[in-house]
């Protein structure tokens, strides 16, 4: 399988035994700038033996990303319990359209083995694992990457209006470690999904879910980020997930 990564050279694609760097110049903006088949063709190169090293966050410094909510009936639920205003999560859940928020720009973006943050003024904060779409400027998906949507579920369950205080801060969004193109996975809908939380080197928690709990389309979350919007460059679209602790359970420094 080919991925695409961006390492501290620059831009490469990998194959895990062999790579190749993408010429001088090429960005993922400037990829996702094409039509799906001349960024597939462009990903096309002759690989070498060897593995890519310094893996960085597979998004350039002006990468948009954002996050759908909501898109898992468990994650419906957990908002509800924990919000003084439940029914917003229970009628946006059912909607036609979507929760879609802003999420970070890239230079912000936490890459492996970085650490991800937590607001000292909340009390519950939690990774969420999500599958996320690299699309391009045509609004078609040519990629896959995961997205960790750091957040403060108290700060958010206070009000919902607090949603930009709970979603945008430092350190809470981390993606990659890279980008698998669209061709490489027949089906995105079928994908399980893993988290562990540790502590002092002991397993505090763990989660899994799978993209076949999704209740949206894909497509159809493309669709709705692009309807207000243009993005000349792509965006990396986040889609949710319901592998999340519960209140028992929230970030701690060194996790």
């Amino acid at each position: 399988m080919r991925r695409l990564v961006k390492t501290a050279a620059g831009w490469q694609v990998t194959d895990g035994q062999s790579t190749g760097a993408l010429p001088t110049g090429i960005t993922l903006g400037s990829l996702l700038a094409l039509p799906a088949e001349d960024s597939a063709e462009a990903l096309a190169i002759e690989l070498t033996p060897g593995a890519p090293a310094e893996l960085r966050a597979p998004v350039d410094d002006d990468t948009e990303v954002w996050a759908a909510g909501v898109t898992y009936e468990v994650s419906r639920e957990a908002r509800m319990e924990e919000s003084g205003d439940a029914d917003v999560y229970a009628r946006v859940y059912e909607a036609e359209r979507p929760e879609l928020f802003f999420k970070s720009i890239g230079h912000r973006v936490r890459g492996p083995g970085e650490p991800i943050g937590v607001r000292e003024d909340s009390t519950w904060d939690v990774p969420e694992p999500e599958l996320a779409l690299v699309c391009n400027a045509h609004a078609e998906i040519v990629g896959y990457t995961i997205v960790n949507d750091v957040s403060s579920r108290s700060i958010e369950g206070e009000n919902p209006l607090y949603l930009p205080q709970a979603k945008m801060y430092r350190g809470s969004c981390a993606a990659g470690p890279w980008i698998v193109p669209a061709q490489e996975i027949p089906d995105p809908y079928t994908l399980g999904i893993t988290v562990a939380i540790r502590r002092a080197g002991e397993l505090l928690w763990a989660g899994e879910t799978s993209t076949e709990r999704l209740r949206r389309r894909l497509a159809d979350l493309v669709a709705w980020l692009y309807r207000g919007d243009v993005f000349p460059r792509g965006a990396v679209l986040a889609t949710g997930t319901s592998a999340v602790p519960g209140p028992d359970v929230t970030l701690e420094a060194d996790d």
